[in-house]
């Protein structure tokens, strides 16, 4: 039987530690980001999760604040990071060294978004590798929207978000953001 190589077009395997990028808008940091955090912890040398500005979407927290609640919910996993995504998010993974880009899919109407996505950045850079996981199962039908949507509401989303998170939503609606 021949030697199995790669094929052609598939990144060297690192040398170095494995480092990953997630990148999401994280308004609001829910558990299931939380869950895909810790499980990516575990499979990268180094994670980092670069938050990006929506200008399509209306945001409860400015990017800045969002880094900060996900270094304050993420400071148990020591090697996960938070920083802001400015530009192309395959040219951020090139400069902060990540050979891959972690995505969560929740449902089939998240993957045909997703899969475009993975199929520019390959275009764009086939050194960096998109990773697909998909949340826990009683994360995932959590969307940061919703959640932000039944809170303006007055519901109680305590289970969906992390304390710190709560924290920092209430603050908004009591004037304090």
């Amino acid at each position: 039987m021949p030697e199995s190589s790669p094929p052609p077009h598939a990144p060297p395997l690192p040398n170095g530690p494995r480092v990953a990028l997630y990148p999401g808008s994280f308004d609001c940091l829910t558990y299931g980001h939380l869950d895909l955090i810790e499980r990516g912890c575990i499979l990268f040398d180094k994670l980092v999760v670069g938050v990006a500005h929506n200008p399509k979407k209306r945001s409860l927290f400015t990017p800045e604040e969002r880094v900060e609640l996900i270094r304050a919910c993420t400071k148990k996993c020591k090697n996960v990071d938070a920083v802001r995504l400015e530009g192309l998010t395959v040219d951020t993974a090139v400069r902060m060294g990540a050979q891959f880009i972690m995505r969560g899919l929740r449902a089939v109407s998240d993957f045909e978004f997703e899969f475009q996505l993975a199929i520019m950045n390959y275009q764009l850079n086939p050194r960096v590798e998109t990773i697909f996981l998909a949340p826990s199962p009683e994360h995932i039908f959590l969307s940061s929207s919703t959640v932000k949507e039944v809170w303006s509401l007055g519901g109680d989303v305590s289970r969906f978000v992390p304390p710190e998170v709560l924290a920092a939503m209430d603050s908004k609606r009591g004037g304090g953001g």
